[in-house]
């Protein structure tokens, strides 16, 4: 009788979080929710970086003196309806989420951000449409959620999370070798997986030598992939991956995991020659994305130049590890474990 009835419990509470869209779930929220948090961050953080470099570089007082402060005061915003919108929340929801982002990201950082974002979001799902008077309440559970999220758990997580990016780019700095090679990969397979290694590396602060190492681990998947996958996926693919995000090719990843191989043992080797022998730098905003939008060379540029480094052995670097690397290495890896039967015709074709 008893299990019989906490069934019947359970049925009801299901069904309504079925009815509200709401799934509790790893892939629910560290994968859809952080993806959307990353594409957040790239429309006002990210793109208001490239600008502002630009703006510095050519001199546009208009991208870097007006534009660039703007997107940054609108990141958290940015980051709170971006995860709204991956959360599949309505118009009420989507458009209060604004204000927790803000606050969470004022409080708390990104993390605090996200975390106002999902909590916001989520409790104000569950009151839409409950009420008369739907058009206040909603939009009032969501940013009162949020902001307690934001300003309550926010600042502790966001503490924790720069520590151990701090606790990473000291021990890189310690060993920059056996960090070089371990950041560079699992940084660059965060990036191909539906996790959103931008997000991860801003939440983690991510900068310095524990930086560069990141950055050259993403372009070795970025690259990699969109190089040995040419003679499948042509121009488009290359296109596709080089710029976009090697995260097209985890359909092809589940089918033949081996494919993963190449691009990964690259980002093993030009992690340690970033922080070894170049002593390439990067930011929090560039080390997640490799050649996404080249934010992952615009930061680069940013860090070496801030740290006194630029110059001829910078873009030697940049040209070297991001790019001339990963594409004739990768294809070199993938042409002998092709010879093998571990990588076969089609394993690496492109729905596009």
């Amino acid at each position: 009788m008893s299990q019989n009835g906490s069934k019947e419990n359970q049925a009801p509470k299901q069904s309504f979080l079925k009815r509200k869209n709401i799934e509790i779930s790893v892939k629910r929220y560290l994968i859809d929710a952080m993806s959307f948090m990353a594409l957040g961050l790239f429309s006002s953080l990210l793109i208001g970086t490239i600008m502002n470099t630009l703006g510095s570089k050519l001199g546009i007082p208009f991208l870097s003196e007006v534009i660039w402060p703007i997107c940054k005061d609108m990141t958290g915003a940015a980051i709170g309806v971006a995860v709204a919108y991956g959360l599949q929340a309505p118009p009420l929801v989507l458009f209060a989420s604004a204000v927790t982002g803000a606050a969470g990201n004022a409080l708390g950082g990104p993390v605090g951000a996200f975390l106002a974002a999902v909590i916001g979001a989520e409790l104000g799902k569950i009151v839409s449409k409950e009420t008369k008077i739907d058009i206040i309440v909603t939009p009032a559970v969501t940013i009162i959620a949020g902001v307690l999220v934001g300003s309550v758990v926010g600042p502790a997580v966001g503490a924790f999370m720069t520590s151990v990016g701090k606790l990473i780019m000291y021990a890189t700095t310690l060993q920059p070798f056996l960090m070089g090679i371990l950041v560079s990969v699992i940084v660059g397979m965060v990036l191909t997986l539906p996790i959103s290694s931008a997000a991860l590396c801003m939440m983690l602060g991510l900068a310095g030598l524990a930086g560069g190492a990141a950055t050259a681990g993403c372009c070795a998947q970025m690259v990699g992939f969109a190089v040995m996958s040419f003679k499948e996926n042509g121009w488009g693919g290359l296109a596709a991956q080089g710029l976009g995000t090697s995260m097209l090719q985890v359909p092809n990843i589940v089918r033949n995991w081996k494919i993963w191989i190449p691009p990964t043992l690259v980002a093993a080797i030009t992690g340690p020659m970033a922080t070894l022998i170049f002593k390439m730098e990067g930011t929090p905003m560039g080390s997640g994305m490799g050649t996404s939008g080249f934010v992952g060379q615009f930061g680069t540029i940013e860090a070496m130049e801030a740290a006194g480094k630029g110059g001829a052995t910078m873009w030697i670097g940049i040209l070297i590890l991001h790019f001339i690397i990963p594409a004739v290495l990768t294809p070199i890896i993938a042409n002998v474990m092709r010879k093998m039967g571990w990588i076969k015709e089609g394993d690496l074709k492109l729905n596009l």
